[in-house]
């Protein structure tokens, strides 16, 4: 890996000025990354309408992104952060583990928008410095929420059920002296046994298991109360002392107070030059700006298999690379086919090479085909790729042109840290009180909220890597983290500690409410305008119409994703693929 001092000089948007203007809420962040990559901010004009933000400076001229509430959905449905959630699911999702649909705390979907948009505008400067004539990418918050519970939404509309009962529940648990916290292990072993050292018979510790398995897929967990029960007759020295034995990985939640004391980092990527390479191959396609180039994905769970489909959708050839015998979660329930519903919204459209990495031939293997790649991705556990000799200076002496990019857990940069799991890293940085307003009790949100902002941020640093090869002639090795989303999130927050303010939103924020059938959510700046009990008796659809008649933007929330594909909000931008599985639509629109 390159010096410290070099990887801050590495600067792929160096002598490019930017300019925005429309709402703060669409374009801040934004602005923000571009600035972190090397961008000159030129000024900016805040109004109403949808954001622009234009790069200039980068030959012929200026390219734009317009950023939109709603680029799929009608132009009065989603008209900020609250509507947005509610309207694409996301509300639905995160509300699975209580049974009813509450928004984030947090600007999850203004946030994903912002690196989709800088996606995009990278991308096309990318086109253009290999050949092609792009001026504007579209994208919008709407379909940002679209992507974000794309693996949700697919196994919603399988042709089976799910595995697991769909029910209110879930960690974490909280011990007897008042210790908050989330328990992990991938392995059913490990699992049983920690809770027989808790006093749980084996039986039903072992009956928990897949509820508390799939709740990565499924948004909730289900588990018997007795867990929560035993957890809350002991202290946590003898749930540590349980987890020792059996293996366990636990993490006490963190409050955004305690992780105000702890450094963080400037940028959610860090970018570090390699050796000397060649330019680009060319290509015209305006939209689809990566194709020609090829990206190797040695990926697991959705942090990096995500990544490479993002990159995937912008034109690149992602050969997935799957251990002897296949992928096994090709066949997790529920399925389109003979494929899980799930697998397609985060592989679909790859090649995949079955290699055994852990054999030398394996390991040849994959050098072979390094030689010929573009980007080679990967989120193994540390010390993996050091220890198969794959790391990227392995590999750049295969490839000296290589984008070489690795999103990890933790980035090697918070000490003492549990397993590098999303609900983990929620819970050790202080996302699990940020996500929730005051008046609830801190909890990691089941929806895998970093996994899929940290595949949003991978693909955004795989991106900036291969324009700052194009620009500067070498190799790049790119580094994105669960840490890095969680800290894009928490900062809002850690803000208002650092000032003196409440570290939350308040009570009720971002609370749908109840109608005859179903439930409505209001904008933020509209939500205390809204009487709830005139709504408990109207229907949905009449309920909105009346907020609106007074002058209030609000929306449907959406409680059932198996609905959304007929939702005449979303029917035109939802497809399917040859497999039946639910498509949802690229994030992008270029021009």
């Amino acid at each position: 890996m390159a010096h410290p001092a070099t990887a801050r000089a590495a600067h792929p948007l160096a002598g490019i000025g930017l300019r925005t203007a429309g709402p703060p809420a669409l374009t801040t962040t934004v602005a923000h990354h571009l600035t972190l990559l090397g961008a000159a901010d030129l000024g900016s004009a805040a109004s109403d309408g949808p954001g622009t933000v234009s790069l200039t400076g980068a030959g012929g001229r200026p390219l734009t992104a317009e950023i939109a509430w709603a680029a799929a959905a009608p132009i009065d449905e989603v008209t900020d952060e609250a509507t947005a959630q509610a309207a694409t699911g996301v509300a639905h999702v995160h509300g699975r583990r209580t049974g009813e649909p509450c928004g984030l705390a947090v600007d999850y979907l203004t946030t994903a928008c912002a690196v989709l948009t800088v996606q995009g505008l990278l991308a096309g400067l990318i086109g253009r410095a290999r050949g092609s004539a792009v001026e504007t990418v579209r994208t919008g918050v709407d379909l940002a929420g679209l992507l974000s519970v794309g693996q949700y939404l697919a196994a919603a509309n399988a042709e089976d059920d799910e595995a697991v009962p769909l029910a209110p529940g879930g960690p974490p648990f909280t011990t007897a002296d008042g210790v908050c916290f989330e328990v992990e292990t991938l392995d059913p072993v490990v699992w049983v046994t920690f809770w027989q050292a808790l006093g749980v018979a084996k039986r039903l510790a072992g009956s928990a298991w897949r509820s508390f398995q799939f709740r990565y897929a499924t948004a909730c967990s289900p588990l018997p109360e007795e867990l929560h029960a035993r957890v809350h007759a002991v202290d946590w020295q003898s749930v540590r002392r349980a987890a020792k034995e059996s293996g366990a990985s636990l993490c006490a939640l963190r409050s955004l107070q305690d992780r105000l004391a702890e450094s963080r980092a400037q940028a959610p990527w860090q970018l570090s030059p390699g050796l000397p390479a060649s330019p680009l191959s060319p290509s015209a396609e305006v939209g689809r700006p990566l194709a020609g180039l090829t990206i190797l994905e040695a990926g697991r769970r959705i942090q990096a298999p995500l990544a490479a489909y993002v990159l995937g959708l912008l034109g690149a050839d992602v050969v997935r690379i799957e251990p002897p015998g296949g992928d096994p979660l090709r066949g997790m329930p529920p399925t389109c086919g003979d494929l899980s519903a799930r697998w397609l919204a985060l592989n679909r459209g790859k090649r995949a090479v079955e290699i055994d990495i852990k054999s030398a031939a394996g390991r040849a293997e994959l050098r072979d085909l390094v030689e010929g790649a573009d980007v080679f991705v990967h989120n193994w556990a540390p010390g993996t790729a050091e220890r198969l000799g794959l790391d990227d200076g392995d590999l750049s002496a295969v490839n000296p042109g290589l984008v070489y990019a690795y999103t990890s857990g933790w980035a090697g940069r918070l000490a003492d840290v549990p397993m590098a799991t999303d609900f983990m890293v929620q819970a050790r940085t202080g996302v699990g009180e940020a996500v929730r307003p005051a008046g609830e009790p801190p909890a990691p949100s089941l929806m895998t909220l970093l996994d899929v902002l940290g595949a949003l941020l991978g693909a955004e640093a795989v991106l900036a890597g291969l324009l700052l090869r194009e620009r500067a002639g070498h190799g790049v090795r790119v580094d994105s983290s669960l840490l890095g989303a969680a800290e894009m999130l928490t900062e809002p927050g850690l803000r208002r500690v650092a000032s003196g303010a409440a570290p939350r939103r308040p009570a009720g924020f971002r609370s749908p409410l109840p109608t005859a059938d179903g439930w409505v959510a209001v904008a933020d700046d509209c939500a205390g305008q809204a009487d709830a009990a005139s709504l408990t008796g109207l229907a949905t659809p009449e309920a909105v119409a009346s907020l609106r008649r007074r002058g209030l933007r609000a929306t449907a929330v959406t409680t059932a994703l198996d609905r959304l594909p007929a939702d005449p909000r979303f029917a035109s931008a939802l497809t399917r693929d040859e497999h039946g599985a639910v498509v949802v639509p690229v994030p992008w629109r270029f021009a």
